[in-house]
């Protein structure tokens, strides 16, 4: 399971005017804010994004200053491969240090939806376990019951973070994983394309006309 919530997309004025400082082309941009507040790009400044995108990383270099914010939940499994992603990226988390007591735990808690039938039923078991040390913490505040749940909690629990990162490296993350096996990948990569002018940029890098996922 994965859910991308909160989305915002930041600086693509500015980044657009540094595309065009090499060539001192200011007078060329044709972009501007519609009614919604929306900076919109216009034909020539879309036609240079995506030429440059198309050029190789020298060229690109706008990219790395569209900056974008979102709020990912996800099970621990797969942030811990969405950590290798350090360069560019920051990532403020829900704390399960200070906070996984804070509320009883349940199983919608935690990405279960693969389980077969009977490993669901095992899971749940295992989940209600959690549940009643997690009282016990709260009843007494004995630390063994504290370690028994951060040591126990499974790779499968949700934990949001806000992630801040920029176009090149929702690039990099789409190239990299848009055919993982992890489903969770899939989700991302889908909410990449949703973002403005992500289809024209991150089709020009790779030399393709990219789709939604599922080519809806």
């Amino acid at each position: 399971m994965l859910n991308v919530e909160r989305v915002s997309v930041m600086n693509l004025e500015n980044a657009m005017r540094g595309a065009r400082n090499p060539m001192n082309s200011w007078a060329r941009s044709d972009s501007g804010y519609n009614g919604q507040g929306e900076y919109v790009l216009g034909e020539n400044d879309l036609d240079l994004a995506a030429r440059l995108c198309a050029s190789g990383s020298d060229h690109r270099k706008f990219i790395r200053q569209i900056f974008v914010s979102m709020d990912i939940t996800a099970p621990l499994y797969w942030w811990k491969e969405f950590d290798t992603y350090k360069i560019g990226t920051v990532a403020n988390s829900t704390s399960t240090m200070h906070k996984l007591h804070a509320r009883p735990l349940e199983l919608g808690d935690f990405s279960a939806d693969h389980l077969t039938p009977a490993s669901l039923a095992e899971f749940g078991r295992y989940i209600a376990y959690l549940e009643t040390v997690r009282q016990r913490f709260v009843a007494d505040g004995n630390r063994a019951d504290w370690y028994d749940l951060i040591q126990l909690l499974p790779a499968s629990y949700n934990q949001m973070r806000t992630v801040t990162l920029n176009y090149e490296v929702l690039a990099n993350i789409y190239y990299a994983r848009r055919n993982h096996k992890l489903d969770e990948w899939h989700v991302l990569c889908a909410a990449i394309l949703e973002l403005p002018y992500a289809r024209c940029l991150l089709g020009a890098i790779g030399g393709e006309a990219l789709e939604p996922e599922g080519g809806q």
